[in-house]
């Protein structure tokens, strides 16, 4: 098998989505693929790749409906002006949607079907928001017999479809106390706070300028949600959300976010031919199947196989990004691993950065390797858990 490495990473800010008050987010003017296709051109000119040597072109999204149909992957090829002959695929994983991409990228590469992949992700989740509209629109539907037929009640779809209700769920069956999901929230602005004002974030973030809904022009290269002056005592007042006696706030689960992010895969080979440092190596995959109402244990099941692909103990990885979905999702996964807490999420979360659900997968890994880089880490892991029952995570190692 041939090695894979990655030869670069690019994303947007992530907003603030507002479907009910879309001027408030600071890409309410922009559509996903209009926000991908800035990036694509830009990470391509910095690794000097020029677009006719890509092999393929993946792009994920949890809801390719309305403007988020790519026409099979293609419209945000056009868009960024790429050669014609570049083949493209559109990918639905719901939240591990942009892991995805770079999984398929990862294994064609590997088997020697493909030198060079750029693996996307996009949401917008102001344009295209996410619940009840869409399916009173028409735009999706899902078969009624999961809802009334006897057969598949043990499915709970009620549950199931409410992702609010799958973490408290959680929250349930793993003992976790509120206090414990708030303290993380809060610990998540403060270090993305921290992150944003130390540059760290910008290192990975290109500027996009975004007309407003009131006609100016924003230079958008910070993200939105991070809260600098979070209130300790005011996340822990916020009531629950979706249960009346439940302890899922706003607070500590992540917000809807709009946002694109790329990331170019190479064989070690083909990077060494074009002078591309070969900084990080891509080791494993997992993915794993669960419960669907208890979709947040997703992230267990699927490092695990991850760990064991890589033949590593968790205690070999030096730092992870585990998906803020919500802060039980994290904390589960934490608990289940024994995992130093000082050990993820360095720099914040989704709780603090957003969850773009398409994009997140490569956010998580990209800026997994640029903390590697930074801390002097040799592996890092990223996972996510994944709407439907499902969990993805991927293990990199630093190369140099």
């Amino acid at each position: 098998m041939k090695e894979v490495v990655i030869g670069g990473y690019l994303r947007t800010a992530q907003t603030r989505a507002r479907p009910g008050d879309p001027s408030r987010d600071w890409f309410s003017q922009l559509r996903a693929d209009d926000l991908l296709a800035r990036l694509i051109p830009e990470l391509l000119a910095r690794t000097g790749i020029e677009s006719g040597e890509l092999d393929d072109f993946l792009v994920g999204s949890a809801l390719g409906v309305s403007e988020q149909w790519t026409f099979g992957g293609r419209t945000p090829v056009l868009l960024a002006d790429l050669d014609a002959r570049v083949p493209a695929r559109f990918i639905d994983q719901q939240c591990g949607s942009g892991m995805a991409a770079v999984q398929l990228g990862y294994v064609q590469i590997a088997a020697g079907c493909a030198d060079v992949v750029l693996a996307c992700g996009m949401e917008h989740m102001t344009r295209v928001p996410i619940g009840p509209s869409l399916f009173k629109s028409g735009a999706m539907s899902i078969n009624p017999a999961l809802y009334s037929d006897e057969r598949y009640r043990r499915w709970d779809m009620e549950t199931t479809m409410n992702m609010g209700l799958t973490a408290e769920k959680l929250a349930t069956h793993s003992g976790i106390a509120r206090g414990a999901m708030d303290d993380w929230a809060v610990r998540s602005h403060r270090r993305a706070a921290a992150a944003q004002a130390d540059g760290f974030l910008a290192g990975e973030i290109l500027s996009i300028s975004a007309e407003q809904a009131d006609g100016t022009v924003r230079d958008v290269d910070r993200d939105q949600a991070v809260r600098p002056d979070i209130d300790p005592a005011g996340t822990t007042q916020l009531k629950p959300v979706f249960r009346a006696d439940g302890v899922i706030t706003a607070g500590n689960s992540s917000p809807l976010s709009s946002g694109a992010a790329a990331m170019l895969l190479l064989s070690r080979e083909k990077a060494e031919r074009r002078g591309i440092e070969a900084r990080f190596g891509v080791r494993s995959f997992g993915m794993a199947g669960v419960d669907p109402t208890l979709m947040g244990i997703g992230p267990v099941p699927a490092t695990t196989m991850a760990l064991e692909k890589a033949g590593l103990p968790a205690d070999a990885i030096d730092f992870w990004e585990i998906n803020e979905a919500f802060s039980v999702v994290v904390l589960h996964c934490i608990n289940h691993f024994g995992i130093d807490p000082e050990r993820v999420n360095i720099h914040g979360g989704a709780l603090a950065l957003g969850h773009p659900l398409g994009a997140t997968g490569i956010r998580l890994a990209g800026t997994l390797a640029r903390v590697l880089d930074e801390q002097g880490g040799r592996y890092g892991c990223a996972t996510a858990c994944v709407g439907g029952g499902q969990g993805v995570a991927l293990i990199i190692e630093r190369l140099i």
